[in-house]
Order: C-alpha cells, then structure tokens, then sequence
C-alpha cells in the first residue's frame, strides 16, 4: 500500500467506519495499489515528443504533439492553475487513459446489426498531423490510433473560433454503404483527482464540474473547489447536443472516495440505450445520426470562461445559448403554479411535455427585457421532460419532477416510516425494538441484517437515518399516533440502546446495535444468504465504540424534536418534561466533547442542531448550561478559523460539514470563514434546469456506506442537498437581494422531498448512471437530508427586477397594490418576505397566508385555526438582512419570556397585522 494511503487510514483513526477504501472501491492488491499498476504500464501517448502551446485569451492550451490530445488548459490569469488533471499527466500517459480530445464511437452499417465499438484512447498510437492555417491551430487524422477496420475516417481540429477554444471532430462514412452512428462521445477529462493530497491543495489544485443534460441548450460547468474565480464552459458549437452523460467507467483511474470518475458528453446515445441502458427511460430521447456513403459531418465544442459562479447565465447569453430559470425551481408540488423564464435570439417555436399531459404549460407576457414567460403546473407524479423548441431549429429540454403538495408528502413519509419501517419484535437479540428501521424497497422489506453492520445497528447515518426521518416529521407536520410510537423509541431503544444511560459512559453513543459475533449468539441468530465478512462486519467491541462523533447529532435532534412537542404541544409529550428532553439534547453534546472529541475539528452533518439547542438554552433561562455549551462550540469554531479549508471529515474531502462550520462561524462573527464556507458550498451546488442537479450537492460514495446498489456514482439529492441548503438560505436572508442563493438553496431543500416516492418511501438518493436512473432500494441515510428540510424549509417571496413578484414554496397573487401568498410549504411556519427582510416563524401553529401591501408597507398574517394539540400560535417576528425600516411587532400582542408572540388559536382562521415599531 502506499505510504499516503497508509496515512490517510492513520488519520482516519480506528473508530472510523470507513477505514475502507481509502482510496479505491474495489479489488486491490496490498502488494501494489491501481496507481503503481498503470505507472508500470508502457507509456503510449508520446510525452517525449513534447508539446505545443496556444493562447487563445483568456485560455493557454497545451497539447500533446504526437497525440494532440490536451496536455494542459490553464487560464491565462492564473497559469499555475490547470484544469486538467496536468500533474498526472505522466502516470496516465497509456493505453485506455482517456485525455482531453478522444472520441468514442459505437457504429453499424445500415440501420440494423450489431453495434461496434471504438475508441481513440484504447491503443495509442502517434496521429497524422495535418496542415493547419487560419482559425485552425492543430489538426490531426486519428487513423493510426483507431482499428484498420474501422468505417468511419475521423479527424480533430482544434480551433479558435473568434477568441474561443473549439474542439472539432469531422467524421467522414469511407465505405460504399450508410453507416449509423449509434453512440458518439467526447471525453471530457478535467481535474477532479483528489487523491494523495490535503485540503488546501485540492481547493488549489482541483475542480468539479456539473453537466446541464439540455440537448442545444445543455452545458457543463466547470468549477473550482474554493468557489472563487472564473467557471470553464463548455458548450455546444456544432452538432453537438448535450443527449447524455455517461461514466467512463472503462478508464482504469483508480475510483474511489477522491475520485469520482470521468465522463463524456454523449451527442448521440440510442445504442446504448438498446444495450447496457436497456429499459431504462433517459433523460432526453435517444438518437443516432446516418452517414451515407463518403458523406461526414462535423461535431464541436466550444468552451469559454464566466467570470464567476454566479454568471455563469450571464455568460450563457453572451455566448447566445438559451438560459432557462425555474422558480421554484424543477420540483414542482401539485398545489402550486410554478414560472419558466427562457432567453434566447430565436422565438419559441413550440414547447411540448412528455409524458403528454403530465405538464400543463400557459405562456404568460414577456418580461421587460423580452425573457419569455410560461406558468407549469404538474398534473402527474414523477418525471416529466419539457422540450422547447426554437425557430431556428434548437432544442432545449428541461427535465422537471412532479410530486404530491409538501405536506402530503410530508404526511406520507411519516406514514410509512410509521408503519412499514416500524420494527417492534420483542425477541430481536440485539434490542433494536421497538425503532423506525432501515427498509430495502424493492423487495418491500424491514432491513434486519447486513454485512455492513451501520445500515441495520440504528446509529450512524445508514442506520439513524429512517428514525431520524420520522423524528423530524413531527417538527413540521406533528401526528399523534406517529409521536406515540416515537416516545416508545426513545424511552425504550435510543436511551439505554442506542445511547449509554448510566456508568461513565452516560450519554455517549453506540457505533451500532447490530453486530457480527456468532459464537456468542444463539444459533440462528444471522441469516446464512449473507456473506457476514471482511471489516464491514463488526464485532460487538467495535459496535459499542462511542467514539463517532458523527452519531451524536442524530440523538439530539430527537431530543430536540421531543422538547419542542412538550414545550409548544399539548397531549403530545406531556408524559416527557420538556426540560428533561432539552437538558438530555445538551448533556449528549457535551457527551460527544468528552468521548468522541476526534472528528469535532470537522464540520458535522446535521451539527447545526447544537446552536438550535444553544438557542433553546438560553431562551428558557438555562444560563449555566447554555454557556457550558458555548465555548465548547467556540473552541471548535477558533480551531476553523485557523485552518483555510475546514471542511475535512473522515473522507479526504467531504460536502456535509460546511453546514456547521458555516453557521458557527456566522455566530460567531467569523465573516471571512463563513464567506470561505458559501463559496465552496457554490461550487459543488449547482443551479441548472434540471431537477436532479438543481441544488443537489455533490457527493458520490455514499452508495457504498449507505446505499443498496453499491458503485462510486454522482449521487442526487443526496442528504448534502438539504443539509447544505441551510447555510445558503440562511446566507440568502442576509443578503435577499442575492437571487442566486434563494434559487440555490430552496432547490436543495426541495431536493430532501425529490425522491420520495408516491407512497412515502424516503431513498438514500437517487442514481445518475443512465444504466440506472432511478432511486437506491434502501432508505440508508435519507434521514439526514430530511432534518435540513425541516428545520430549514420555507416560504420565500421576493421582487425581482426582472420577473417580478415571485414565492417559492407559495401561491402569489396581486391585486393592485396587494401582493397575497397561500403558503404551500410543509409546515406552513416560516415566511421571509424580501422586500423588507422579515423573517416569520411560528414555532406553534401555521401562517396560511401572508398579504403585503406595497404602498403601505402594511403586511397581515392569516393564521390558521386551532387544533387539540395547538392552542397557540407563537411567532417570532424579525428584520434580516435589509436596511429598510427599523424593528417590528405584531400590533396588539406582546412577547413572552422566550421572545414568541402568543396568539390563542380560535376555532377557525384569525387575521393579525405587523407593524414596524
């Protein structure tokens, strides 16, 4: 093994889980790792011919003589920095190694008969340069690297298009018959290769990069880990449709948690979709292309350089793309009306759904600056594709998904973890009843055993996360018999189970109920179908280890949850003290400081519990404990502010700590950190039109460790997305006039409701191999995704200069100077309107709708009616982020202790006025 990797598994400690594949998922000898393997293949690509450079503002482009493939592309700006994985070049100069500038073809000669195969970068071999002059800066026969019996004669050229990099294939049919062209692929191969290094030269060094699958209109983004700086796009120049996007699994990159894999942009796909993604519906129709006998065809790229993430749009019309904005955004609930902007040079010609009717489209008045306008409403669940087309003949496509209102699938989600996932056999050896449990969907079945013993022990994020799930339902939508059962688990599984109840390990928490010890089970006792083997298995010693601080979180969310149901319920939890719930919440966080203190210097997943708590504490009084927990938080935060990159975990790099080390460093004034934090939250966040990507952060092992079907694979809407939506969107609220937050942060919150299914089913995520594309068969560790929209979630109403008033999560209307917004979201708890930076929260109760009279400055709340268990609404009413205006009340009531305004629930709907003091 390598000595960096046998560093990072000493960095990673005994108590991680995830000792594993350190770097690779996979085989892999201990004699000599992947990387020394390809370094002792023969070098092919002839680095010893050397290379040529271009500049082409603002790019400087290397390439490689005897290949012409890239060697380096670096903006000029900042030449030490290279997109491409430039440092690896050597190492991956051989056969199979796809570079910057393959192509990958699969063809049949009529219109029927097997497809065949071929690729650039199987065997190298030097290509034939041709002459170039004009726009042309090198150009290439690539025959000698192709098979002799290949149909089709290819030659590449690169180009400068008007100041702009192309990349041009020109396929020519050299046989006496039609030759189609079922797959055709362009590599693009950028550096998003982790492994062997530290934070601060992965956020130098490295990027991410983002596909918009839109057909004409689609794009990939290329961005650096650190957020900052100019974007790489790369667009299509010429007969070259974005129609799929698709892992280069072939190439032997050793792929593993710091390597996600490369892929290409596929311009036709229709013979992988008869073969390997057989029955699997894509997200744009399939197609090929025909050449006639001696007839070619061209295909490009162009790529071009925004100056930011966030004009990236901007630049998109620069170059005359189409750009499309959602809002909400491309997840779209039944009870509301959602708005599509387009801006493009050509009119819309037609735009058409498919599945026919499953989108209603109306197209509205253009914006004043001539966007076009179309209200969507979704008429059947699931997916559902909108194709634009233009007059120029372009097509776009917007992949939406529609799903039932919010709080319907909120409600269905608390049903079946309530009922299917509810495991209640007293005779379970390892004490996990009564528990919401891990669930395997495809066969409709409790999750009891398996050999990676998180996903069925109740801790961890594979095992937490289905009760954790069904906990945070009752903060948003609380149900009595649901609440029933959880007291029952909390009392019964989590304290004294879960969680050590007495001795010196009071309050600390187990790594997992389950465990693998069969000579100290009764017989029987574990399935023979599963092969209980290799590290994933852990003995009972190891199961008891309280030393993941990333178990900790979860325990007290739930008992958060249950201090909230006591504190603003009645006939919920009144059998549980409230302070009793909210004292465990803070004596479990101390717990984590003193038995699981190692990974505290990371960000934690759902870690911004610890300051809902730290609040809570000081709100009811509890002085002591409150600053206990301060400055156990503020050690923490100072150790951040030191460190350039905070956001380490037990993975190299990670996407699911930035949620803490945000909000901390915001609490604590750490400006500069927080700032450091949104931007690299920004980078691996897209916003695209495309539901899947919209706001889905980016994370890509966790099939392994909480996932069914197993593979190193994009995730969407993993936990990350709602999890990463709350510092955008608590960002957004300090800077409303930040558009691009909003349209990022409520997609990712939306993005925890994406993938449940009709019937309530909570996935780990769902696939993005188009073998696949579907959601993962076990509910692994949704749950964590879900506590960010629960305590996250919200109705956002905003002005906007150019489409004007806009809710996410709402209904609006006007009328005259009235602007009225149903609220739509699960809760119904939580408003902010932008114009003037109110924030509403109604800890207990629900707002129905929101007025704001524009003229008057006037807004009104409608408060829905009272419930057996809510007597009350209490309301926090504040100003974040804006400048206008100066503190605001609620007219007629007064604060209590604890900073709420009460307002007794009548029997139905009441009408209250704030005003500003």
């Amino acid at each position: 093994m390598m000595k960096r990797q046998k560093d990072l598994l000493k960095h990673l400690g005994s108590g991680s889980f995830l000792l594993l594949a350190s770097l690779l998922i996979g085989s892999q000898s201990l004699a000599q790792s992947p990387w020394e393997r390809i370094a002792d293949l023969p070098s092919t690509l002839g680095l010893e011919q050397g290379v040529s450079e271009f500049d082409i503002a603002p790019l400087k482009l290397k390439l490689v003589k005897a290949s012409q493939t890239v060697a380096g592309l670096t903006p000029l700006a900042d030449t030490a920095f290279d997109y491409t994985p430039d440092e690896r070049l050597e190492v991956r100069a051989k056969d199979g190694l796809y570079q910057l500038g393959d192509i990958n073809f699969r063809v049949r000669t009529g219109a029927s008969g097997d497809w065949q195969s071929f690729s650039s970068a199987a065997k190298r071999a030097p290509v034939i340069p041709l002459s170039a002059s004009g726009s042309i800066l090198a150009a290439a026969d690539l025959a000698p690297t192709l098979p002799n019996d290949v149909p089709l004669a290819v030659k590449r050229f690169w180009q400068n298009d008007d100041g702009h990099l192309i990349l041009r294939f020109e396929l020519t049919n050299k046989t006496t018959h039609d030759i189609e062209i079922g797959a055709l692929g362009i590599p693009l191969i950028f550096n998003n290769i982790l492994e062997g290094k530290h934070l601060d030269e992965a956020h130098a060094d490295n990027v991410f990069f983002d596909p918009y699958i839109g057909m004409d209109a689609g794009y990939l983004q290329v961005n650096r880990l650190h957020g900052k700086g100019p974007v790489l796009l790369v667009l299509p120049h010429e007969n070259a449709p974005f129609e799929a996007y698709h892992p280069l699994n072939d190439d032997p990159t050793p792929r593993g948690i710091v390597f996600e894999g490369f892929h290409e942009w596929m311009i036709h796909s229709k013979a992988y979709a008869a073969d390997e993604w057989k029955g699997v519906a894509q997200w744009n129709e399939p197609t090929s292309t025909l050449l006639k006998a001696g007839q070619s065809k061209s295909f490009a790229l162009k790529f071009a350089l925004a100056p930011s993430v966030r004009q990236i749009e901007d630049e998109l019309i620069n170059q005359k793309r189409p750009v499309a904005v959602g809002v909400p955004g491309y997840v779209v609930p039944k009870d509301i009306t959602a708005k599509l902007f387009l801006n493009y040079g050509s009119k819309v010609k037609s735009v058409a759904a498919y599945p026919a009717g499953s989108l209603t489209i109306k197209r509205g008045k253009k914006t004043k600056h001539g966007w076009e306008t179309y209200e969507i409403a979704g008429n059947t669940w699931g997916r559902s594709r909108l194709t634009v087309t233009y007059a120029d003949g372009l097509t776009q496509t917007i992949n939406y998904k529609v799903i039932s209102p919010e709080k319907e699938t909120v409600d269905k989600l608390g049903h079946f973890l309530t009922t299917e996932q509810w495991f209640d056999d007293q005779r379970d050896p390892f004490g996990r009843a009564p528990s919401i449990i891990n669930y395997d969907y495809d066969v409709k079945r409790k999750l009891t055993q398996e050999n990676r013993a998180w996903f069925v022990g109740l801790s961890d994020e594979a095992g937490a996360g289905s009760w954790l799930a069904a906990m945070m339902k009752q903060v948003l939508r609380p149900n009595k018999a649901e609440v029933e059962k959880l007291k029952r688990f909390v009392n019964e599984t989590l304290w004294g189970g879960i969680q050590y109840k007495d001795g010196p390990l009071k309050y600390a928490v187990k790594k997992s109920m389950f465990y693998y010890e069969p000579d100290s089970m009764p017989k029987g006792t574990y399935v023979d179908s599963i092969p209980f083997r290799g590290w994933s298995a852990w003995k009972k010693k190891e199961a008891d280890d309280p030393g993941r601080s990333y178990n900790y979180p979860h325990v007290v969310a739930a008992y958060w949850t249950m201090y909230r149901l006591g504190r603003y319920h009645v006939g919920y939890a009144d059998d549980i003290p409230w302070k009793q719930s909210l004292e465990n919440a803070f004596h479990t966080t101390m717990a984590m400081m003193k038995h699981a203190p190692y990974y505290t210097r990371f960000g934690l997943m759902e870690g911004s519990v610890f300051l809902l708590v730290l609040n809570d504490l000081k709100a009811e009084g509890l002085t002591e404990m409150a600053s206990e927990m301060e400055a156990a938080m503020r050690k923490r935060a100072d150790r951040w502010e030191q460190q350039a990159y905070p956001f380490g975990s037990e993975m190299p790099w990670d996407s699911t700590g930035q949620e803490e080390v945000y909000l901390w460093s915001r609490y604590f004034g750490m400006d500069e950190k927080s700032m450091v934090t949104l931007n690299a939250i920004l980078a691996y966040m897209p916003t695209v039109p495309h539901w899947g990507y919209n706001g889905s952060a980016r994370r890509y092992w966790d099939f392994v460790y909480g996932g069914k079907l197993s593979r190193i694979e994009r995730q969407l809407h993993h936990y990350g997305s709602g999890l990463n939506a709350i510092p955008v969107l608590t960002h957004y609220r300090d800077h409303p006039d930040d558009f691009y937050l909003l349209r990022v942060g409520h997609a990712g919150a939306m993005g925890a409701l994406a993938n449940i299914t009709e019937d309530g089913f909570g996935p780990a995520a769902f696939h993005s191999y188009p073998s696949t594309l579907a959601i993962d068969g076990y509910a692994g560790d949704y749950g964590c995704g879900f506590y960010g929209y629960a305590v996250n979630s919200g109705t956002y109403i905003v002005n906007h200069p150019e489409f004007g008033w806009l809710a996410f999560s709402g209904s609006l209307s006007e009328k005259g100077d009235l602007v009225s917004t149903k609220i739509t979201s699960a809760a119904r708890s939580r408003v902010y309107l932008a114009p003037i930076g109110l924030w509403i929260n109604a800890d207990a109760g629900k707002i129905d709708e929101v007025s704001y009279n524009t003229k008057t400055g006037e807004v009104t709340l409608t408060l829905a009616g009272a419930d057996e268990h809510t007597p009350n609404t209490l309301l926090r009413i504040t100003k974040q982020g804006t400048e206008t205006g100066g503190d605001v009340a609620l007219a007629g009531f007064e604060k209590n202790g604890q900073g709420q305004y009460v307002v007794p629930n009548g029997s139905g709907a009441r009408t209250v006025r704030v005003r500003g003091k």
